[in-house]
């Protein structure tokens, strides 16, 4: 669909891939990158034609996180990686977790600290047995800036994210699958035709629906349950389809 130096752009009927590319550094992350990532997915949000989104690496890696390297030599305070990251990863979170589409975080191999942030804000992570992934801020002495705090304890739970965060230990995607970090799973070998056959199971359903649900899930994250109860009660979407669906049953 589109010409990138970092990522690569892939429309297949309904679904869109977006790849991180920089098989030789892990597909690390960059300011790049992160320029690539947010003006693709802004440009899939914009497509009718697009109900689905994967976003994945190319080789061996999701991505090994923050490229630092890339930062040259500029001082890095207060345990932060600086606005010139900082800034559109979190526009390229907040797109993925709020946007009305289906997107999907393939982890396919390494992915950690940055790259685990940016997969937490998919809707929904399906990853390979034999991956690697963690939170490695406090081995280098940074904390996370992208949403980590608050994505992974409501995920794993918060004394899990605690041991995770303060070990930086790494951990497979068995155990992210059994913790409930990912939603499913399998061997790496295994792992396309499970994004394929879950995304044809979603497929048959309804996009409208889609929007709603990932507004009101998005609710309990800001509201109490009594909050979140009356917001569901009282929230209006826009649905064309419920008569034709409907129809068959009555």
């Amino acid at each position: 669909m589109s010409e990138y130096s970092e990522i690569v752009l892939t429309k297949s009927g309904h679904t869109a891939t977006v790849t991180m590319n920089r098989p030789d550094a892990l597909n690390a992350i960059t300011p790049t990158m992160l320029e690539e990532l947010n003006d693709a997915v802004l440009k899939v949000e914009e497509d009718q034609e697009i109900r689905f989104v994967v976003l994945t690496g190319e080789g061996r890696a999701f991505s090994g996180g923050v490229d630092l390297k890339a930062l040259g030599e500029r001082e890095l305070l207060n345990g932060k990686v600086g606005d010139i990251l900082d800034l559109p990863a979190r526009a390229l979170t907040g797109r993925l977790s709020s946007m009305p589409k289906v997107t999907i975080a393939k982890v396919n191999g390494f992915c950690f600290t940055g790259a685990l942030e940016i997969a937490m804000s998919c809707d929904l992570i399906v990853v390979a047995d034999e991956a690697r992934l963690g939170d490695t801020h406090a081995k280098f002495g940074l904390r996370p800036t992208w949403g980590l705090s608050q994505r992974l304890p409501a995920l794993v739970g918060m004394a899990r994210a605690k041991e995770l965060s303060f070990s930086a230990r790494t951990f497979d995607g068995v155990e992210a699958r059994m913790w409930g970090l990912a939603a499913l799973g399998g061997p790496l070998e295994e792992l396309d035709n499970l994004v394929t056959s879950t995304i044809e199971k979603m497929a048959a359903n309804s996009s409208e629906s889609f929007v709603a649900y990932k507004d009101l899930y998005a609710a309990t994250e800001r509201l109490s349950a009594d909050q979140g109860l009356v917001y569901e009660a009282e929230s209006d979407y826009s649905f064309t389809d419920t008569g034709e669906r409907l129809a068959d049953f009555r």
